[in-house]
């Protein structure tokens, strides 16, 4: 679990993805071009939430989210995901 200097507004959660998988079960490497995006990971930081909208993770849960949730950025040379809570479909 990461320490980063970065507080979310509202119902936003930061999430650090898990890594990506380098290889298959029975030992194939994946190519760049086949890797999928991984739609999990853990939960650095949480907002507030909102009055109607409250913030239902909190930091060190392991989550699952969409393919294709959230926006990317660099922070602090680590990558991580912003989305809002109602882009995480649950906890693992």
């Amino acid at each position: 679990m990461s320490n980063v200097s970065f507080k979310p507004n509202e119902d936003r959660v930061l999430v650090e993805p898990a890594p990506v998988e380098e290889k298959t079960a029975s030992g194939i490497i994946i190519p760049d071009t086949a890797k999928e995006k991984p739609q999990q990971g853990t939960v650095v930081a949480v907002g507030p939430g909102k009055d109607d909208a409250p913030v239902t993770v909190k930091v060190g849960d392991s989550v699952l989210y969409g393919k294709y949730s959230g926006t990317e950025f660099t922070l602090e040379g680590k990558e991580y995901l912003i989305m809002r809570n109602s882009d995480i479909f649950g906890t693992i």
